[in-house]
């Protein structure tokens, strides 16, 4: 009961200090362009997404997990065809570049926001027929080529970030069920270095590393945000400005809601308030990987691992490159960045290992 209280209570700091930094921003925006629109907009829409996550997680509660990992391939299956729909003209929505929305019935949705807890999901589920000790080479590819077709749906997004975050979720996988590392490992070593070799003889990749190396160089371009992001959290120092007090928010950082929130939380809540807000997203990831250790089935661990694994990553992936050690990757800062479908993910994701410790509570009782 302890585990579930912690957990909760540290999610419920982290998306209660979000809201505020939502509502900072939007409303400077709102007030700074003279849009006509609420200033209160964006906040109520971030906590109706939400209260959505929270009737979704409802509804896997009253699943379970283990029913949800057995309905996996069929989910998986729904959600790779709603990925195909991104890029299908009047439904697909592109957005900056990318299409990663489809928008029907006045409602938009990112797919690949769900998809990248069902790819785990369905490979420990398929992986659980198999004998650990008889598990082929052949029965390895056939598992990869079948997760690998969302995949690449969302790589050809573009959204490479989250292309990523899965990825390194099923190595997760791979590690903590002792799949050969010759299965993966070296194929994997293979093939980073072919890409990295071949990709930097790409005029584009050499021009994005140039900005990722020194933004100055493209002001105006893709180094704008990373440059003012630097300013930003620069500019807080040890205690930061105090709430309501940031700059950057003032259409000098855009869309400061999404991806880039951290920069002005940086800045209004200083040193000491960054470290809070990582001291809080390593107490998420040392509860999850508890409940994970004390699960009493090995799906129950799997997943555990795996969902603590995908949200912690991707915090640590968003303030890498809020902080300019890190390219932009397209990943919001989990519970805490505006975003409606990665909210209610993440919320469930949450529900989920709750709903893992849950079971542990019960086998302990009987």
């Amino acid at each position: 009961m302890l585990k579930q209280s912690l957990l909760l209570l540290q999610v419920c700091v982290i998306f209660a200090l979000g809201l505020v930094l939502i509502f900072n921003t939007t409303s400077a925006e709102v007030l700074d362009h003279a849009l006509e629109k609420n200033t209160h907009q964006a906040l109520l829409k971030q906590m109706f997404y939400a209260l959505c996550g929270l009737a979704l997680t409802a509804v896997v509660w009253k699943i379970g997990y283990q029913e949800l990992v057995r309905m996996s391939p069929q989910l998986l299956m729904f959600f790779s065809f709603l990925l195909i729909l991104c890029f299908v003209p009047g439904i697909g929505r592109k957005v900056n570049g990318s299409h990663r929305w489809i928008h029907l019935f006045g409602f938009s949705m990112q797919p690949s926001e769900f998809v990248k807890y069902l790819v785990p999901a369905y490979f420990m589920y398929r992986y659980s027929f198999y004998n650990p000790d008889h598990f082929a080479f052949k029965d390895f590819l056939k598992l990869v080529g079948i997760v690998s077709i969302p995949m690449i749906l969302i790589l050809i997004e573009p959204n490479n970030g989250t292309f990523g975050v899965i990825a390194v979720s099923l190595i997760v996988f791979f590690i903590l069920s002792r799949i050969s590392f010759k299965y993966w490992a070296l194929p994997l070593l293979v093939v980073v270095a072919i890409a990295g070799v071949s990709s930097t003889q790409l005029n584009y990749v050499k021009a994005r590393l140039r900005v990722y190396w020194n933004p100055e160089l493209d002001l105006k371009g893709k180094g704008h945000q990373p440059h003012q992001a630097k300013i930003a959290a620069g500019s807080g120092k040890m205690w930061g400005k105090g709430p309501g007090n940031s700059l950057q928010k003032l259409s000098y950082l855009p869309e400061a809601q999404n991806d880039y929130i951290a920069a002005i939380y940086a800045e209004e809540m200083g040193f000491a308030g960054m470290v809070f807000l990582i001291l809080l997203y390593m107490g998420f990831a040392t509860i999850g990987y508890s409940i994970a250790a004390q699960a009493q089935d090995p799906i129950g661990f799997y997943f555990a691992a795996c969902i603590t694994t995908l949200i912690a990553f991707q915090a640590f992936m968003n303030l890498g490159v809020v902080s300019g050690l890190l390219p932009s990757t397209g990943l919001n800062l989990p519970f805490f960045s505006q975003g409606g479908t990665s909210l209610m993910a993440n919320i469930m994701g949450v529900g989920i290992l709750l709903n893992i410790q849950q079971a542990q509570r019960r086998v302990c009782t009987v």
